[in-house]
């Protein structure tokens, strides 16, 4: 099949990778606890495990995660969008966000951070950078546990990600993810023989 071949034209630099994942990011300091939402995040090494967030400097949570050194990115659902639209407009300043969301808490397993309870996946992490960049400030940070949903583990012990209904945000909007195209190396990986079983 032929692949549509695009005409140009050329704007200046700007933020356009797309689709990403607008995730829940709770932090902690003290008796005082956050959750914002961060779109800007992403995995930076394996071994080990690295993440990153990119958050404003004058965001109520970009102190609370100066303090502590710590924080939880929770990954969105489809089910969440409202929660994680709340989230991205409402300051902790002003407003109580798990209150105004009905998102739940829980302990985590490895940082004084809460969990989000309706979140599939939890990335428990800590800050081990912190990286200036302008209108961000980048923390970049060693994933020290993950929580993951017990609903999400197959008969294998495989965690069957595709079934937790994750949210994406592209270009403004959110959007479910849609159908399953491939899986990583299905373009090179050899077809199995059809074995030939002789009555």
């Amino acid at each position: 099949m032929a692949m549509i071949q695009y005409t140009k034209q050329t704007w200046k630099g700007s933020v356009i990778t797309s689709p990403v994942p607008p995730t829940l990011v709770s932090c902690a300091y003290g008796d005082i606890k956050n959750v914002f939402t961060v779109a800007w995040t992403g995995i930076l090494c394996t071994q080990p495990p690295v993440t990153y967030i990119s958050v404003r400097p004058e965001r109520y949570s970009y102190e609370l995660i100066s303090k502590s050194k710590e924080f939880v990115i929770n990954l969105a659902t489809q089910e969440m969008v409202r929660a994680v639209d709340i989230c991205g407009v409402k300051s902790g300043r002003k407003v109580d966000k798990f209150e105004l969301t009905g998102l739940s808490t829980d302990s985590a397993s490895k940082v004084t951070a809460p969990i989000i309870v309706q979140s599939p996946v939890n990335i428990e992490c800590r800050v081990r950078e912190t990286v200036k960049l302008g209108t961000h400030d980048m923390f970049i940070a060693d994933i020290i546990a993950l929580d993951i949903a017990n609903e999400l583990i197959d008969e294998n012990g495989r965690l069957a990600l595709e079934k937790a209904g994750l949210l994406a945000y592209s270009h403004g909007e959110y959007f479910g993810l849609g159908k399953k195209l491939g899986s990583f190396g299905y373009s090179v990986r050899k077809k199995k023989k059809k074995s030939s079983k002789k009555g």
